[in-house]
């Protein structure tokens, strides 16, 4: 008997922009919606499975613009019962992630606006596909 195996692979279609802040969620998407023009607004968490915790929620903002169909999402790194999104990358407070098409100077103007916030450590582009746990990061 012949054996088929099915072969997953994640669609990492956004771009992921990791944000160090000691700001709280509230205050940066403020901050972030002066520099960038943007107009984040809060939606629902984001609720991922974490094994050991179980449901763990991560506050989210978003921001879309027709124009463009670019959709933006805030996240935060650090969940409300004390879980990580993204375990690799602990040292980050938030994730910019950013779904369909955006040109490189549209990303550098947004990063350049989120590093001008005097609070943000750095805000730098990162690749979804080398982290682990790219999964927590779709919805």
């Amino acid at each position: 008997m012949n054996k088929v195996t099915l072969k997953y692979e994640l669609d990492l279609d956004f771009t992921l922009v990791a944000i160090t802040s000691s700001l709280r969620d509230y205050r940066l998407c403020h901050f972030i919606n002066k520099a960038t023009r943007r107009n984040f607004t809060k939606i629902d968490d984001h609720e991922v499975w974490l094994p050991p915790l179980g449901w763990a929620y991560f506050s989210r903002y978003a921001d879309f613009s027709t124009a463009t169909d670019t959709e933006y999402y805030l996240l935060a790194n650090k969940g409300t019962d004390g879980g990580i999104l993204v375990p690799e990358m602990r040292h980050s407070d938030y994730f910019l992630l950013i779904k369909n098409f955006i040109d490189d100077e549209d990303l550098a103007f947004l990063q350049d606006g989120i590093a001008s916030i005097a609070e943000v450590v750095v805000a730098t582009e990162i690749s979804p596909q080398k982290l682990k746990s790219k999964e927590n990061l779709i919805f």
